[in-house]
């Protein structure tokens, strides 16, 4: 008996050790994450980003992604969905959820005549969730807003005066980011409500410089501005969740949230010749307006089985009526609808491969960018991933990969081919329960 309960010990003791090594391995690469996310901006090279905010950040996290960005009716234990609050009650009662992701990228550009390469990486977020009582659940995060990040220029030669001819160059960085404080309550037994607080901030910085190649009498001139925001976001969700049949649930979730103006500082500083023989003049503007847009949003989805999840998504956001730098005209309405859906071989499974979840997804957006009065763009996107359990844990990593394809509404507008391989960590571990030792 004494043998028999050493050995039973002694097994539980390898198991903590086990356990203990898979949990050290995860929160390396969640404060690797975190690490970068403290240190480093967004990355981008896409020339869209010339125009307000930049690129904007998906509002999903990493099994999201992979299913085409749907996430408004996806309520998952297991995972945090930030995009629509109201889901934060159907974290596990005994779960503390730590989750993050980075992401790589390759984009192509195009203007029909000259091509290009660039090669990125970027932070996506942080967030974690953990249930609060019988009926409420909270969540707090790090995420991306927006992203600027371009270089570009052009010879413009004159060949009747030469001298006039001239390069200019056009650069651009920075971005918006968000840390929120989001909270959940389940109403009654199939409606729970949810909010979201974020502090946003964040500045961006554009630069244009006029240089005369031919003619050392015409100094250059430099031209930067920049905006610098301090403000907040709320964001506002629902999901009524209906079972029929043992095997058969459906979800309907919405999202809102309200456009306004956001508090911040702006400048222009322009430059003519160099530091040594040039002259700077510096303009402060107090009274620049700069918002972000009312969005709408809906989803639903349909789980059988808990095995097979498929939904679809519909987003609007009224950027026509939001005011970037005081122009009332600068963007386009934009808009997105996302499909998705998740296979989970078979929970009970004894083989690695049936615990696996495959994710397919693609969506079709109409980006807020606008150039000289039109749209901008179009954009396409397919999505596919999986859900990898680490083994002995409770914990998945998730791969998705996305191919994205922003075509230009004119001939003369550019094309962007992206790939964006996207790596998150999802650390899920039972920490609300009491131990006995018997």
């Amino acid at each position: 008996r004494d043998f028999c309960l050493s050995r039973g010990l002694g097994d539980v003791y390898k198991r903590q050790i086990i356990m203990t090594g898979y949990r050290q391995t995860l929160l390396v690469l969640l404060l690797t994450i975190l690490s970068g996310a403290a240190v480093a901006q967004n990355n981008t090279n896409s020339p869209y980003t010339r125009y307000g905010y930049g690129q904007l950040s998906e509002q999903g996290s990493s099994n999201s992604r992979a299913m085409g960005g749907i996430a408004y009716g996806l309520r998952d234990k297991y995972q945090t969905n930030f995009a629509n609050p109201a889901s934060y009650t159907a974290v596990d009662s005994l779960t503390f959820i730590f989750d993050g992701a980075v992401s790589l990228q390759n984009t192509n550009l195009s203007n029909g005549t000259l091509k290009r390469n660039a090669k990125n990486s970027s932070f996506d977020y942080i967030t974690m969730q953990f249930r609060a009582s019988k009926w409420a659940a909270i969540s707090l995060g790090l995420l991306p807003y927006s992203n600027v990040g371009y270089s570009m220029g052009e010879y413009r030669e004159d060949t009747e005066f030469p001298d006039k001819s001239t390069t200019v160059s056009y650069s651009g960085e920075g971005g918006l980011h968000q840390l929120y404080l989001g909270a959940g309550f389940k109403i009654i037994k199939n409606l729970s409500v949810g909010a979201n607080f974020s502090y946003l901030w964040g500045d961006i910085t554009r630069t244009a410089a006029e240089t005369f190649p031919s003619s050392s009498s015409v100094f250059p001139i430099t031209i930067q501005s920049n905006v610098a925001v301090k403000s907040y976001k709320l964001d506002f969700g629902a999901q009524y969740t209906h079972q029929f049949g043992k095997k058969h649930v459906a979800t309907l979730g919405v999202v809102f949230s309200p456009g306004h103006d956001l508090s911040n500082d702006a400048y222009e500083v322009t430059q003519t010749g160099n530091s040594n023989t040039g002259a700077t003049s510096v303009t402060r503007d107090t009274v620049v307006t700069c918002g972000i847009p009312t969005t709408f949003g809906a989803g639903v989805t349909y789980v059988y089985d808990n095995r097979l999840t498929v939904g679809a998504d519909v987003m609007f956001q009224n950027w026509s009526k939001v005011s970037y730098m005081n122009n009332d005209e600068a963007f386009c309405d934009r808009g997105r609808i996302s499909v998705g859906a998740e296979y989970l071989p078979n929970p009970m499974g004894r083989s690695y491969l049936s615990h696996v979840k495959y994710r397919l997804g693609a969506y079709y957006s109409k980006p807020y960018y606008k150039i000289d009065g039109v749209r901008a763009a179009d954009e396409y996107g397919v999505t596919a991933g999986f859900g990898l359990p680490i083994p002995r844990t409770r914990s998945v990593l998730s791969l998705s990969a996305q191919y994205v394809r922003t075509k230009g509404t004119q001939a003369a507008f550019l094309n962007e081919n992206t790939l964006r391989i996207c790596i998150g960590v999802t650390f899920n571990e039972r920490w609300f329960f009491k131990r006995k030792v018997d």
